[in-house]
């Protein structure tokens, strides 16, 4: 499930809520007939509802991780951390970790939110090729939604649509980059 990463003090709420985290993507994937272990898994992500909390997890991820990127999106502040030991999650060895500050939305729990997903190809296909990978069962369900979206920074050079698939709580979602790539881009 998951791995044995020392969080510090600062990331404690994180770290109980990684377990929490975990059986709920295994769930959702289950719920969406969407097999993990053949996916690569770019990032994970967690959202706050207040500025102290940002900034007290970003003095943890700090200890744990370098930051590489810090962008405006979407009006907000994001900033990216690689770890130095990634955090092993549901077969996956994740290594990079997304710290939105708040912005208008309110999401209805403070911690992990979201795992990004890499689907290499044409950008204009990822929806369509992400849609394929989800059973038939899945496009019917209640209360699971799907949102298409193009967060840009401001000097990203490669296009990076985003297909999100939620059950507002727990979304997986689809990129066909890494963030790495995203922000190796912005340099030229």
């Amino acid at each position: 499930m998951t791995s044995n990463l020392s969080f510090p003090s600062e990331l404690a709420d994180l770290a109980i809520d990684l377990a929490r985290f975990s059986a709920a993507l295994e769930e959702f994937a289950a719920r969406l007939g969407l097999s993990l272990a053949t996916l690569e898994a770019d990032h994970i992500a967690v959202r706050c509802h207040q500025n102290s909390t940002a900034e007290r997890w970003q003095q943890g991820l700090a200890k744990i991780g370098s930051q590489f990127s810090e962008a405006i999106i979407n009006g907000r502040p994001i900033r990216l951390f690689k770890l130095h030991q990634p955090l092993a999650l549901n077969g996956w060895q994740i290594d990079v970790v997304e710290l939105p500050w708040p912005g208008e939305k309110r999401y209805r729990h403070e911690g992990f939110e979201h795992v990004e997903i890499v689907l290499r190809g044409d950008h204009q296909t990822l929806g369509v090729r992400a849609m394929a990978l989800l059973s038939d069962d899945a496009l019917t369900q209640p209360g699971i939604s799907f949102k298409t979206s193009s967060p840009k920074g401001e000097n990203e050079r490669l296009p990076n649509p985003t297909l999100a698939v939620t059950d507002g709580q727990t979304t997986i979602k689809f990129h066909p980059w890494r963030l790495e790539e995203i922000v190796a881009s912005e340099a030229g």
